[in-house]
């Protein structure tokens, strides 16, 4: 689920193999538990939450528990491993949507590690009525994944698809408060591609020390996305971290890049 628009070449840059190596991390960050300091509690409204390439509703069970402990009416897509867009599972994706928006009455939080992070925006993009807000984990939102992931290869054989199809991915944000979430030291997907855009409604949380197989368990992620949730419809504002918990967040520094920041 790729575009093939024109990037910056600071984009084009996969993880070198050494990172790749390091994704073990992940079971370290999975043990630690969820708390920096007094999470945000949830207002009720539901949040859809879809899973990686290759990985099913299991790999975001401890999110969903944690927001659902949060107060938030939380579900998982139900269609098994993510294999890929293939033919029905953006329709399938689409309709629960729709069906949670309609069951709830109200609008739906989308929250999406990785691949899931693209149907996410791609869902928001198409049906920003039903859509509260994005949030994306180690998105690769722009640039040919060829050249920014270590898994086109994968996502080739088991999505089926050898190439990439127009308007797959778009080229911008959706139109509702869009988040993502990274880190610097991502060993699957290149975190130049997961800068999002700039706009008044969009931002870019990075994570220290996260690894991409970690990000759906780590601490700070896990933060970071009870204080996005937790936010009055219609009253976004970008993230700023307070007290202890600013020392797990850190700045966007790409040259060329818009949206660089700190947290002082």
């Amino acid at each position: 689920m790729f575009s093939s628009w024109p990037v910056a070449k600071q984009r084009s840059s996969k993880p070198p193999l050494w990172l790749l190596s390091l994704e073990g991390r992940a079971l370290w960050e999975r043990a630690a538990r969820p708390l920096l300091g007094a999470a945000k509690k949830g207002d009720g409204h539901t949040v859809l939450v879809l899973p990686g390439l290759l990985a099913s509703d299991g790999s975001t069970a401890v999110l969903r528990r944690y927001l659902s402990r949060l107060g938030y009416c939380v579900s998982g897509w139900d269609l098994g491993r993510n294999f890929g867009p293939k033919d029905g599972v953006i329709e399938q994706i689409a309709e629960r949507l729709a069906s949670l928006r309609q069951a709830s009455g109200r609008r739906v939080s989308l929250v999406g590690w990785s691949l899931g992070g693209i149907y996410a925006r791609e869902l928001a993009r198409v049906a920003p009525k039903a859509v509260r807000c994005v949030v994306t984990l180690g998105s690769p939102l722009y640039g040919h994944p060829l050249r920014t992931t270590n898994t086109w290869t994968v996502y080739r054989a088991v999505s089926g698809r050898s190439s990439i199809r127009p308007g797959d991915r778009g080229d911008c944000p959706p139109p509702v408060p869009t988040t993502s979430i990274l880190s610097l030291s991502d060993g699957i997907v290149g975190w130049r591609a997961s800068i999002e855009q700039v706009s008044d409604s969009t931002e870019n949380i990075v994570v220290r020390g996260a690894s991409h197989l970690g990000l759906p368990y780590h601490p700070a992620v896990l933060h970071a996305i009870a204080d996005r949730l937790a936010q009055a419809e219609n009253q976004w504002v970008p993230f700023v971290p307070t007290g202890l918990a600013r020392a797990f967040y850190g700045a966007v520094a790409a040259p060329g890049i818009a949206g660089s920041q700190e947290y002082a």
